[in-house]
Order: C-alpha cells, then sequence, then structure tokens
C-alpha cells in the first residue's frame, strides 16, 4: 500500500502539469525553439537546470524535493541583476510560476512546503497580479528565516506590499500582528543597509514610528532624523508633529542636545525645552543652548533644576536676554571694517544720476527730512553712531542733534526722536543714557518719540531691572494720545514674546474704555498682540474681541481699525486649530469687519505651517469678484505668503499663484501682491520677484507703485544688493516730482542698506528651520498697515515702520572660544545643500569661500568649520557659536 499515495501524487500532478505542456500548437513550439536559439550557452543551460528544478520538485521522493529546492534557492539567491533587466533565474521561471503556485496547494504541510512559499514570494515580486499581494502572501506562509538573504529590491517590494495589506486590514479591522513581525524585520534590515528613509517610510504607512527608537545607532541616527524633520514639513497634521517628536527623543537618546532643543522650540514645548537643559550637565554646552533661544527670542526663565550653581545660572540667564547681542554685533562691524556712520546722502549716491533729479532734492521739505531720518535710522542701526542724531554737541545745551530734530515737523518729531532708539539698537545702558534729554522736552511729539525710543532700544533685550517698564508705565494714562501711542508701542516693542502679565494689567483696561480714540486702542491691541504673541491668551483674545464688537459703523471704516483684528491673530500665531473658537465668535462680527477678521485670523493661525489646504482657501477668497468697498481680500494675499513661506517649494508655487492674481484679480488684490511678494523673498532677493516689483513700481496705480517700492526694499533688506539699489536710484529720478512716492523710494533705500548691509529680516534661522514669531508678528503687523499706504504710512502713523525692529538681526557667524570671547578660526561658506535621503556622505555646501570669523551669512548660505582645531558645539553654525579645542587635534609639522 505504501507507494500508492506517492503514486496518487504523481498522478496528480501529470494533469497539473500536462495542460502547461500540451498547450501551445505547432506554430508556437518554432517560436520557442527560434527564442531558445538567441540565448547564449549558459544562459540555456541555466535555462533547462531551472526546468529540471521545477519537474524535481514536484517529484514523490522528499530527497529530491530538498535538494532541487535548495538548488533553486541558491541559483535566485546568487544571481544578479542590472537596474534595467529582471535576474535570469526570475525570467526562465515565469512560465512555471502557475505550476508550482498550484503544485504548492497540493502539497503536505512540512519544511519542504514552507520553502517552496519562500521560492513563491520571490517568484510573485515580478509575476504577481497588480494589487494581489502574493509575495506577502506567500511570506507569511513560508520559513522565518531571514528576509535580507534575498536581496533588498525583494526586501523594497514587500514593504510595499504590507503597506497596502495594512491599510487593507485596518478597514476591515482584522488583526496585523502577522504584518508587524514582518516589519520589525524589514526595518532592521534597512538600519543596517543605510536605508533609514525607507523603514522611515515603512513605519510611517502602518503607523508605528515609535518602533524607530529601538533600532537607530550612532551611525545612522543623525540621517534618520534629518528625514524626519524634513519630511514632517509635508506630512498633514498631527502627523508631523509625531514624526519631530521621535526625532527629538532620538537626539536626546543620543545627546545630541542642540538638535533636540532646536526642535522643541519647533513644537513651541516648554516641557521639552527643560529637559534638553535638565539632561545635559556640561556647563559649556548650556551656554549653546542658551544662545540658539536668545536667537530665537524665547523668554525663558531658568530654574533650580536646569543650572543648579547661582553664578552659572546668573550667566546662563544673561545670555538668554541677549545682552551681548550689541557687543557681538559691534565686533563684527569692526571686523568688516564699516564702523564709519553713513548719512542719507552716501545712501541716495544722487551724484550717480542726472541732473535733474538732483536738483530737486536740494529743497528742504519736511517729508524729505521724514525719509532722511527713516533712512539714517536703518543704516545706521545698532551702530551707537550717525551723523545725524548723536553729533557731539558744540555747544552744551543740546547742540546740532536738536536741529535735526526740529527739522522735522510735529509727529515727524516723534519718528525723529525714535530714531535714536534704532541707532542705539540693544545697547541700552548708553541708548537710555541718549534718549533721556527728550524726555524734558516741551514738545508733546518728542516726548512719544523718546518713549518709542526706549521700546525700540529694549528690544530684543531683556534687563533685570526692568528701564522699559519702569520709564513707560507712566505715560501710558496721559492726556494726549501722541504720547499714549509712543508708550504703548514701546512697551509691545520692548517685550514681545515675553507674555508679561504686568503689561496685560496695563493695558486691557484701555481696549475697554470708551473715551479712548480709535489710534491708542488700535496700537494697544497691536502692543497686546506682540507681547502674547502665539500664547492663545483667552484674556487678552476677550478684551480686543469686546472692542472691535463696541466699534460704531463709521469707527469700522477707518484704516487704523484693521489692526484690532490683526491683534487678535497674532495671539494664535502659528497655533493652527486653536484659533477655531476664536474664529467662530468672529463670525458674529459686524459684516464690514467679519470677513476681514476671518481672513486675518486664518492666515495668522497658520503662519509658517505650509498648509496648502488654507492656501487654496485663501485662494478661493481672492476669486472672487466683489463690489467696491470690500477690503478683506487684501489679508488674504499676505496670508497666502504667510502659510507658505515654510518650505522652498511652497514658496516657488506661491510666487506663480500670485503672479496670476495680479493678471485676474481685483484691484484690492493687485495692491497686496507686490506685499506678499515682499514677504515671502523677505531679505532673499530672488531675480524673477525682483523683476515683478520693478515692473510694478511703474504701475499707473500710485498704491500698487507704493507697495511695489516697499516691497523692494523688503527683499533687498540688510543684502545692499546692487541690482536693488540701481533700480531704487532710478525711481528716485523717475518719481522726483511725487512727494509720497519718492517718500517710498527712499525708506526702501534705507531697507535694502539695513545696518549697513550686515542685518537682515527673514524670520527664518537655524537653515530655515525656526521661525521666530516676534520677528514674523512685526514684518505683517507693517504690511498690514501698507495696505493703507496713504492713511497710515504717509500719513502721521509712519512710525509703524519701526516695527520692523522685531525682525531686525544680525546675519552673522561669530565663533567664541570657551569663556565667550570672539575667536577667529578659518570657516567654509557656500551655498546651503539639501542632503536629505542621499547616500554616502555628500558635500553640505557647495561653491564655497574660505574666510576668516566673524563672517556674512546670506541667504541659504551654510558655514563650515574649515579646520580641525575646534569642535563647534552647535551643528548650525549661526550666530553665536561656542567652539572647544578638538583633544585629538594634532599640529602637523
Amino acid at each position: 500500500m505504501a507507494p500508492d499515495p506517492n503514486i496518487g501524487s504523481g498522478s496528480g500532478t501529470a494533469p497539473e502539469e500536462a495542460p502547461v505542456k500540451a498547450a501551445p500548437s505547432k506554430d508556437p513550439k518554432k517560436k520557442d525553439e527560434k527564442k531558445d536559439d538567441d540565448l547564449s550557452e549558459e544562459d540555456l543551460a541555466l535555462k533547462q537546470q531551472l526546468e529540471l528544478y521545477v519537474e524535481r520538485v514536484q517529484d514523490s521522493d522528499p530527497g529530491l524535493q530538498k535538494v532541487a529546492l535548495d538548488s533553486m534557492r541558491q541559483e535566485i539567491r546568487t544571481s544578479t541583476s542590472s537596474m534595467t533587466s529582471v535576474p535570469k533565474p526570475l525570467k526562465f521561471l515565469r512560465p512555471h510560476y502557475g505550476t508550482l503556485k498550484a503544485y504548492y496547494e497540493i502539497m503536505e504541510g512540512s519544511d519542504l512546503k514552507k520553502s517552496l512559499a519562500d521560492i513563491l514570494s520571490v517568484l510573485a515580486m515580478t509575476m504577481s497580479a497588480e494589487g494581489e499581494q502574493e509575495s506577502l502572501k506567500y511570506r507569511l506562509l513560508g520559513s522565518e528565516g531571514d528576509i535580507g538573504s534575498w536581496g533588498h529590491e525583494y526586501v523594497r517590494n514587500l514593504a510595499g506590499e504590507i503597506s497596502q495589506e495594512y491599510t487593507k486590514r485596518q478597514s476591515e479591522e482584522t488583526p496585523i500582528d502577522d504584518l508587524m513581525e514582518l516589519v520589525q524585520q524589514i526595518v532592521a534590515f534597512h538600519m543596517k543597509h543605510n536605508a533609514e528613509y525607507e523603514a522611515v517610510d515603512l513605519l510611517m504607512e502602518v503607523e508605528d514610528l515609535d518602533l524607530l527608537v529601538e533600532h537607530v545607532d550612532s551611525t545612522n541616527y543623525k540621517r534618520t532624523c534629518l528625514y524626519l524633520t524634513s519630511a514632517a514639513r509635508y506630512l498633514p497634521g498631527p502627523d508631523d508633529m509625531l514624526v519631530l517628536d521621535i526625532a527629538y527623543m532620538i537626539y536626546l537618546k543620543f545627546e545630541e542636545y542642540p538638535s533636540a532643543l532646536q526642535i522643541a522650540l519647533y513644537l513651541d514645548n516648554v516641557q521639552y525645552v527643560k529637559q534638553v537643559f535638565t539632561s545635559c550637565g556640561d556647563l559649556l554646552r548650556k551656554k549653546q543652548f542658551c544662545y540658539i533661544l536668545a536667537r530665537h527670542g524665547t523668554t525663558f526663565e531658568l530654574d533650580e533644576e536646569m543650572a543648579a550653581d547661582d553664578d552659572d545660572r546668573e550667566t546662563l540667564q544673561e545670555i538668554i536676554n541677549n545682552t551681548k547681542l550689541s557687543e557681538g554685533y559691534l565686533t563684527l562691524a569692526r571686523d568688516i571694517e564699516v564702523m564709519e556712520p553713513k548719512s542719507p546722502e552716501d545712501t541716495y549716491k544722487a551724484h550717480l544720476l542726472d541732473g535733474r533729479a538732483s536738483a530737486g532734492a536740494s529743497v528742504d521739505s519736511a517729508r524729505q527730512n521724514l525719509a532722511a531720518t527713516f533712512v539714517n535710522a536703518f543704516v545706521n542701526a545698532g551702530f551707537g553712531q550717525d551723523k545725524l542724531m548723536t553729533v557731539p554737541s558744540e555747544a552744551s545745551s543740546g547742540g546740532s542733534s536738536g536741529n535735526w530734530l526740529f527739522k522735522n515737523k510735529e509727529h515727524g518729531k516723534a519718528s525723529a526722536a525714535a530714531s535714536l532708539g534704532m541707532i542705539l539698537l540693544w545697547d541700552v545702558d548708553s541708548g537710555l543714557a541718549q534718549i533721556d534729554k527728550y524726555f524734558h522736552s516741551n514738545d508733546n511729539h518728542v516726548i512719544a518719540g523718546a518713549l518709542l525710543g526706549v521700546g525700540i532700544v529694549n528690544c530684543g533685550v531683556k534687563n533685570d531691572c526692568d528701564p522699559a517698564m519702569a520709564l513707560l508705565a507712566d505715560y501710558i494714562n496721559k492726556e494726549d494720545s501722541c504720547m499714549r501711542i509712543g508708550a504703548i508701542m514701546g512697551l509691545g516693542l520692548a517685550y514681545a514674546g515675553s507674555h508679561n502679565e504686568q503689561i496685560r494689567s496695563i493695558l486691557t483696561p484701555i481696549l475697554g474704555d470708551n473715551q479712548a480714540p480709535l489710534d491708542v486702542i488700535a496700537f494697544t491691541a497691536i502692543s497686546l498682540g506682540l507681547v502674547y504673541v502665539g500664547s492663545c491668551n483667552e484674556e487678552v483674545a476677550q478684551a480686543i474681541i469686546f472692542t472691535l464688537m463696541d466699534r460704531s459703523e463709521s469707527e469700522l471704516g477707518e484704516p487704523l481699525t484693521r489692526l484690532l483684528p490683526l491683534g487678535l491673530g497674532l495671539l494664535y500665531l502659528g497655533k493652527q486649530e486653536s484659533v477655531e473658537a476664536t474664529a467662530e465668535v468672529s463670525k458674529t462680527f459686524n459684516e464690514k469687519i467679519r470677513k476681514y477678521c476671518d481672513m486675518t485670523l486664518l492666515s495668522c493661525a497658520y503662519a509658517g505651517t505650509g498648509n496648502v489646504l488654507k492656501v487654496q482657501h485663501l485662494l478661493g477668497q481672492c476669486a472672487q469678484h466683489l463690489e467696491k468697498g470690500e477690503t478683506h481680500q487684501g489679508p488674504a494675499v499676505i496670508g497666502i505668503a504667510m502659510v507658505a513661506m515654510a518650505e522652498e517649494l511652497g514658496l516657488e508655487m506661491a510666487i506663480r499663484s500670485l503672479e496670476h492674481l495680479l493678471q485676474y484679480g481685483e484691484q484690492n488684490i493687485r495692491r497686496a501682491v507686490p506685499l506678499a511678494l515682499g514677504l515671502l523673498c523677505i531679505s532673499n532677493p530672488k531675480v524673477n520677484v525682483m523683476d515683478t516689483l520693478s515692473r510694478l513700481s511703474h504701475d499707473t496705480d500710485t498704491e500698487v507703485a507704493m507697495g511695489a517700492v516697499i516691497s523692494l526694499g523688503l527683499i533687498g533688506a540688510g543684502t545692499n544688493n546692487a541690482r536693488i539699489a540701481g533700480m531704487l536710484r532710478n525711481l528716485s529720478s523717475y518719481y522726483y516730482k511725487e512727494a509720497s512716492l519718492l517718500f517710498c523710494v527712499r525708506i526702501a533705500q534705507g531697507l535694502v542698506h539695513l545696518g549697513k548691509g550686515l542685518l537682515t529680516l527673514a524670520p527664518y534661522h537655524s537653515e530655515h528651520f525656526l521661525l521666530s514669531p516676534m520677528a514674523l508678528a512685526g514684518i505683517v503687523t507693517l504690511l498690514h498697515a501698507c495696505l493703507d499706504m496713504k492713511a497710515i504710512i504717509l500719513g502721521k502713523y509712519h512710525y509703524v515702520l519701526y516695527f520692523l525692529v522685531l525682525a531686525m538681526q544680525p546675519r552673522m557667524l561669530l565663533t567664541v572660544d570657551e569663556n565667550l570671547k570672539p575667536l577667529a578660526v578659518p570657516v567654509r561658506v557656500g551655498q546651503a545643500v539639501d542632503v536629505v535621503g542621499q547616500a554616502g556622505r555628500p558635500k553640505t555646501i557647495t561653491g564655497f569661500q574660505t574666510h576668516s570669523t566673524p563672517v556674512l551669512l546670506a541667504a541659504g548660505d551654510r558655514a563650515e568649520l574649515a579646520t580641525e582645531k575646534y569642535i563647534p558645539l552647535s551643528p548650525i553654525l549661526e550666530g553665536f557659536v561656542i567652539l572647544k579645542e578638538n583633544p585629538e587635534y594634532r599640529e602637523e609639522n
């Protein structure tokens, strides 16, 4: 009886095989022979060999089956393939795939059956029909062996099928444990073989990124995290936050604290920031963290846990308070030899133009003097000396600095006095000393300017004795609205982002005061928005909402009213869904301001997120052709720029969409487009945007032209860009008869030479990873004011230009030694290259030049040390970087 089942199985296979053999008629036979003739001898031998194995696998003798399976397995594993062709064994086994599959179904369960399943799984990679997931099916039925031995392509194919199967099982709610075991194997394989990004992709598909933390090791964690942080920008929420959380965990695990800190700041998670401080024991590294916090502009109080020793804590807190910023900036200026003060005439370079324009310039008009005030403030910002305001007085009685002040008309004096604050930027002690004399003036405008000047000097720098609060608080409730605005705006600038309770208690009552004039209320809303930027503070939000509800019809039509919704929006800057409750409330407002408020809130809440759906929504608002008098499309256009500025791709697409809006949009949209372009490329003059703005600066509509001119200044801010400077000079001669446009051209000229080319307005830092909320708030406030140029910038509120001080930062790399003293080392500075997911160790910069620090970094530049002698304590070389000596460094003889 024994041979009986064998015969059975033998006869079972015969009919199975028969149809395959018998199917072709005579003609195909000839074709087959012809095909065989094309093959080389060794290929022919291999083909026959494999066909023999296929027959042997179906043999009745388990011994023969085992040998055949092993040989087949050997052939498949050892074969290699080129990029374009399928490996030979797989090619020759294609016709037998069906046969083997059918035989597998009737085979009895044993190890041999599992081995056959393994081979079928590999064959299915090239054979199975789309969407069948046969490779995975046989893999799960096969032996538990090492999947990597079948090669990379097979593992990648499996990963693809797993993600499809996972989605299917999730919808059917069937268990996924067997899949997850495979995922474990595949991830381990990818991580060993430098394919971290494939491992990450698979884990994202099966929603189990936590696995990553176990599999990362010290050789690949940097590349893994780089991929995670770059991918986060393109993921929908809440996945993006989850991915960054994992990256943060990995960085902490490998003690890469500065990078962990950057992610903590990106997530705006105070607990994480504290954790970085408590996890790291090294004081020097903590100092570097403090420099990163200072650059980001966060107000942060260290406690016992984060720094146990009192003296250390004081030193660290000083760095966070940015007290050394002025000193570092002046070190840079001396090194580049630009300490010489510049007069506005040096900036205008009128001698390069032909006759008619320079003739008109000699007239001493108040408007021209006001422009010169701003140009002087922007160009000499932070240098502590200039040729108009800080000239040492000949006579002891107020000398010539008073003279320039009085060359300005009433509200012009306020801007002139405040410009002293800009010139002494970040230098609190000598700044307050020099501004002090204006407090004794009899002219309210001068006092207002002095108050604002105090705010500007303290902007971005915190001081233990809170001088701004002490000086400004008394003037908040004075009779004169000009003085009140000076004090209120000063507080907003000095305490931006500090969430200071004291300021809330002083300023919120003004919002509810029915006697207060509208301009005072508008500036109060903005200042509260700045102090509580991105905090989602309920009390402040409610105060502003009630104020908006209380306004009468006529007041809602006033140009300054547009600052109220913006103050509300700033509270939710970059906070995404948190804005929804407030947005619902705003739908109950008067219809005059309802939509304006809606657009402003939306654009602020999603600023810097790159959220595609929100950009589409805002574009949809701009596509409607409305009756005259609608104002909400302006903020929608600026909103597109705010949301899309997050990454390069979105930025390019936004620029193209804005081009369309220019062609098809209504007038109120066209007026906002140049401003949006200015925000997208701020301090980063792209040639195509420069040309568009140059074209718009000659537009027939003066509002469009003025916006374009100011935006030329913004995109060139602090770059000394020769091409923009040339354009603006030509514009100054083109518009020499039009005072208001000439004023804008002058302002733009001042911006292009901001800080003599040492400053930037770009709100992004740390290689375009972190967005400083204070900086963005300052720029956006100015842009919203520019939506109504004539009433605000060209009216008596020109000092809103000083909101830009929030975004002004030195674009420098200053290396310091362990005692925080400047240290000159050679660095290579070049265009940054995106190396995410690339194999090996690609170069991160291209076209570099080697300089000695301190150096300037342009937009899109990256620096790396050109010496092995020191180790930087921050992976990103920007701002202040501490270097420690490399103990393994040996001088070469």
